[in-house]
């Protein structure tokens, strides 16, 4: 008796471990796939206001003050997010802006294409779920400051 059980329950643990593991992997594929993009907006919240609070020790009385804050901050902007431009592809010249108005309002602005993402991360289509990770547009962020 006890060994017609013992084949009766033999494909059990195949099952078992066939539903632990979707689960698990869900649940790590989720974390893998939401921490990169946390990490990136992050990165940009850090470097904008880094490249603000740098220009504000520069002399507003020099002759090329505007110059200088716009290279300044672009290079502050270009050091802290340099570890992006590789397979990120984050390129300055399209994701990122520095303006300064006639009214010394400094506005560093970021903002990194959800299709230049995906391009490097896959996103899963799961029937019931829909697209994982579900990202906005585009991340970004702003940090402003008057001079």
């Amino acid at each position: 008796m006890k060994a017609s059980l013992g084949r009766r329950q033999k494909g059990a643990a195949a099952i078992e471990f066939a539903l632990v593991f979707v689960i698990f992997f869900a649940v790590f594929y989720g974390l893998v796939s939401y921490s990169l993009p946390m990490l990136m907006v992050q990165s940009f919240n850090q470097a904008s206001s880094e490249a603000v609070r740098r220009c504000v020790a520069l002399d507003p009385s020099s002759a090329t003050y505007q110059a200088d804050v716009k290279a300044l901050a672009q290079t502050v902007l270009e050091q802290q997010l340099a570890w992006m431009s590789g397979p990120l592809k984050f390129t300055f010249a399209t994701d990122a802006s520095v303006t300064l108005s006639a009214a010394n309002l400094l506005t560093v602005n970021i903002n990194y294409s959800k299709t230049k993402l995906t391009s490097v991360m896959p996103v899963l289509k799961l029937p019931v779920i829909g697209e994982v990770p579900r990202l906005p547009q585009s991340l970004g962020a702003q940090a402003s400051l008057q001079l």
